[in-house]
């Protein structure tokens, strides 16, 4: 797809009782939000252009950044963090603010967290699209809520480990592309993906160089607070959930689906062949087709009761 024939976007910004939460607002301004986007650990709003300014022409988006991520400013506090409810809260608190019911969708932890806010404003979220949402197993989602969970020690969580020691900073954008191109977590983005990302995720330093927007200890703490339990907040949150889930690699760990199908009778579970966790950027077109299916799907059933 040409990037040129794609919607632009416009920079918005919400504030939010800890500070600002940046975002970019897809599709025709003077009609409500349809979706809110949230996007994956260490990423940010603008990762996922080319994936929603297709679906500009019909719905209006929000894509925000997450604290820590993009240009949003609010607080990154680690010390005693144990999970990613400060990151659901934002996202809820958001939803508020919009004063009307949208649909919720996020890639990996925008994916959880996105699950996490709509089972603390379910009114406010008419439904929830998952792009490979991290969903532990249950065994191990209680233990990491409890206190032998070693959230604040980066060095007994491998991922979290490998985060923690990532690279901060380039002597320029182009390097940063160059080292990150055809590589580790970016080896099956197409190139206008990456130059999206890096366009939020590097910030200039006063001497020319580009540090991470997303500084390598709040990632590392991301993938290690796991205290949450996206498996209570599918049972309290009553509307339809969409997951798509990877074929290989896959961090939605919930075997066939029959045990979260029990807690939420309207969730649906696909997986994508041919997938890594990087499902968004790998096929945006099945993406895209998952939520506009998950909205007009959603107007039909309602409708139709």
């Amino acid at each position: 797809m040409d990037a040129s024939s794609m919607a632009e976007s416009r920079r918005v910004e919400f504030p939010l009782k800890d500070g600002v939460m940046a975002g970019l607002d897809f599709g025709e301004p003077a009609r409500p939000f349809d979706l809110v986007f949230v996007h994956a650990n260490g990423f940010n709003a603008k990762t996922y252009r080319t994936l929603l300014a297709p679906l500009a022409a019909r719905l209006r988006i929000l894509a925000v950044d997450l604290r820590g991520h993009g240009r949003s400013q609010l607080p990154t506090k680690t010390q005693g963090r144990r999970s990613w409810r400060d990151l659901g809260d934002d996202v809820a608190e958001l939803v508020h603010k919009l004063g009307h019911p949208v649909w919720l969708a996020g890639h990996s932890m925008g994916g959880t967290s996105s699950l996490l806010a709509a089972a603390k404003v379910p009114h406010q979220v008419k439904g929830l699209v998952l792009f490979d949402p991290v969903i532990m197993p249950r065994l191990f989602t209680l233990f990491a809520g409890s206190p032998f969970y070693p959230a604040a020690d980066y060095s007994r969580i491998p991922i979290a480990r490998q985060a923690a020691g990532r690279r901060a900073v380039f002597a320029s954008p182009e390097a940063a592309f160059q080292a990150y191109k055809g590589r580790g977590a970016f080896k099956t983005w197409p190139d206008q993906v990456l130059a999206d990302y890096l366009a939020d995720g590097l910030k200039p330093m006063a001497d020319g160089q580009a540090e991470l927007a997303c500084a390598p200890a709040w990632e590392a703490s991301n993938f290690a607070s796991q205290g949450h339990n996206p498996w209570a907040a599918a049972r309290r949150y009553p509307g339809p959930i969409h997951i798509l889930r990877a074929e290989h690699g896959s961090t939605c760990k919930v075997g066939d689906g029959a045990a979260l199908m029990r807690r939420n009778r309207r969730l649906t579970l696909k997986t994508v062949a041919g997938t890594s966790h990087f499902l968004p950027m790998e096929r945006p077109d099945v993406a895209r087709e998952a939520i506009l299916s998950a909205l007009g799907c959603a107007s039909a059933h309602q409708s139709a009761v």
